[in-house]
């Protein structure tokens, strides 16, 4: 009976793991058809072909040098468990981005928390909600940003206005999910107990909650908090910096603003169900804000194709030799 349970399980996690790939493929097929529906393919291939790449070389530098930054903050998180090498933080990480641009459903997150966990004796859980304690801020970040930008631009009107006061109120909600949730700890642990399960799926439940509300604890110490902002702002206006940088290629050119209400929407539609890399998506995306900007659809798609295709390129790079000192260095 116990096998015949298992081989259903095993059945139904299988069709909808299926589902789910179907689901993306259609998102990314429907959002990628979207995009390139009537586009100037002459006007695209010349914006690729002349685009000025010389640009690559400060790009790539600077957004490497962005991601170790990003490495740091998550560290302010992690290590307050354990003293971990920043380095080791900045190969996990890596390691995660990579996931991210390559597997669906945000794997990334997982494969740095675990590589983080196995290399120094961290909980998984604990590792786990510190990276998506990490995500949820930035999301409310990304939020903020687009209305300070959008009120900048004077964009903030009609019908987006409406929309984005409720993603405004979804990001809050987080905020709140994210500083009260340790505080529940008990009541929690209570409800668990209340479950229909065997003692030892309630205890060994009751032990990763704990773990994993201890990783969300992280922030409600105040100079970590003010640490993790403070760099939070500065990552943010790096890489608006580094999107500027991109638009150069295509002999175009942004605003801070600008480039953060680009980035907050391909931030946000990162959420959306899609294929690795969130190819269709990011497309789509992009001329959304960019057109209104003053990009034509087809230097909007030359230009999110060469973001996407250099930064393939740098967190595989980033993120193989990560993955390859962390299982040398393996404990």
């Amino acid at each position: 009976m116990i096998q015949a349970s298992k081989t259903d399980s095993q059945k139904t996690n299988g069709i909808t793991s299926r589902l789910v790939t179907l689901a993306a493929l259609f998102m990314a097929a429907f959002f990628l058809y979207l995009a390139l529906r009537d586009l100037d393919w002459a006007t695209f291939w010349q914006t690729l072909i002349h685009g000025q790449y010389q640009y690559l070389a400060l790009t790539i530098p600077v957004s490497s040098a962005n991601y170790f930054l990003r490495s740091l903050r998550w560290g302010f998180l992690v290590r307050s468990e354990k003293k971990i090498p920043h380095l080791s933080v900045f190969w996990a990480n890596m390691v995660g981005y990579m996931g991210n641009s390559f597997l669906p459903a945000r794997a990334g997150e997982v494969l740095r928390s675990v590589a983080i966990s196995r290399n120094f004796g961290l909980s998984t859980s604990f590792t786990l909600a510190t990276a998506l304690t990490e995500r949820i801020m930035d999301v409310i970040a990304l939020v903020l940003f687009s209305c300070i930008s959008l009120l900048s631009l004077n964009l903030l009107t009609g019908t987006f206005s409406s929309a984005l006061i409720r993603v405004t109120l979804l990001a809050l909600a987080g905020l709140v999910i994210v500083l009260c949730s340790p505080l529940l700890e008990k009541y929690f642990l209570r409800l668990i107990q209340h479950l229909p399960l065997p003692r030892n799926w309630i205890e060994q439940l009751s032990d990763q909650l704990t773990l994993f509300l201890q990783g969300m604890r992280t922030l409600q110490n105040g100079k970590r908090m003010t640490a993790f902002l403070a760099f939070t702002v500065i990552i943010w206006l790096f890489d608006s910096l580094i999107v500027i940088l991109y638009t150069n290629i295509v002999s175009s050119v942004l605003s801070i603003p600008q480039a953060l209400v680009l980035l907050s929407t391909l931030g946000l539609s990162s959420a959306i169900p899609s294929t690795p890399g969130y190819v269709g998506v990011y497309q789509f995306a992009a001329i959304t804000v960019l057109v209104p900007f003053g990009f034509s659809k087809s230097i909007a798609i030359a230009f999110i194709i060469i973001c996407q295709i250099a930064n393939y390129l740098m967190v595989g790079f980033w993120g193989l030799l990560g993955l390859w000192i962390l299982n040398r260095n393996k404990k």
